[in-house]
């Protein structure tokens, strides 16, 4: 799979002639312009989890002629961008709801912000998962019951994903987080299946260098940090690589 970075939890996966983009807010590389126009490609997808500003871009709707489907999280329905979207290549998804068509299968779970993230199979039998908005929320600063509600309900949700299996994760580091940035992550990768991690939701912040903890739980999971639009790695399946 070729994994490029667009910014914050934006991404474009290509895996053989399938595109899936997730929560393209931005892309001042041009990274799916040039996907689109280049045209090598059977099937796009385009995902979006919620419809907060730095994950629901609607430049999208440029995509239109050529996008096999629009996936959206549910909450997005009640927004006013969205009515410019072809309404017939839209599918709304509630957490815990599950959709295919002839070439993917998609799994939708609970965020614990707001909207829903996917668990998504490729034609290829490849799966991706994205987080969306989905962290535990640890805001140091805040009421201890606050601290305590947010690890409930990331805890409750986490429940739900145990032992679900997937080729590559796009997780939240989140550097305002502080020194709880890792706290969501190294339960996700201990809790579920992963092949390899890549760290999103960290624009102005620097580059996330894994923890000697998140090394132990993961067993040395295969990471990725992206920093600059543009990036993009290869994974096949035990490492990244640059493309």
């Amino acid at each position: 799979m070729e994994i490029t970075y667009l910014l914050n939890s934006g991404f474009l996966v290509k895996d053989e002639r399938t595109l899936l983009v997730f929560d393209d807010y931005e892309d001042p590389a041009g990274i799916v312009d040039a996907a689109y126009d280049k045209g090598d490609f059977d099937n796009l997808y385009i995902f979006v989890t919620h419809a907060h500003f730095d994950h629901f871009g609607t430049h999208i709707r440029a995509y239109a002629e050529k996008t096999s489907r629009y996936i959206f999280g549910s909450d997005i329905k009640h927004t006013k961008r969205v009515k410019i979207f072809p309404t017939k290549k839209i599918t709304y998804m509630k957490r815990y709801t599950q959709w295919e068509d002839d070439a993917i299968k998609i799994w939708s779970y609970d965020s614990t912000d707001v909207g829903v993230s996917f668990l998504v199979e490729l034609p290829s039998g490849k799966k991706v998962y994205h987080a969306g908005d989905f962290n535990w929320w640890h805001w140091e600063e805040d009421t201890p019951e606050n601290v305590e509600l947010a690890e409930k309900i990331f805890k409750r949700q986490l429940k739900r994903m145990h032992g679900m299996e997937t080729d590559i994760a796009l997780f939240p580091i989140d550097g305002r987080l502080g020194n709880a940035q890792e706290k969501g992550a190294i339960d996700f990768v201990a809790k579920t299946k992963v092949k390899g991690f890549v760290a999103m939701h960290r624009v102005e912040y620097p580059i996330w260098i894994p923890s000697q903890r998140f090394l132990t739980v993961s067993k040395n999971l295969p990471t990725w940090a992206p920093m600059t639009p543009g990036e993009r790695r290869i994974f096949d399946g035990e490492n990244f690589s640059e493309a």
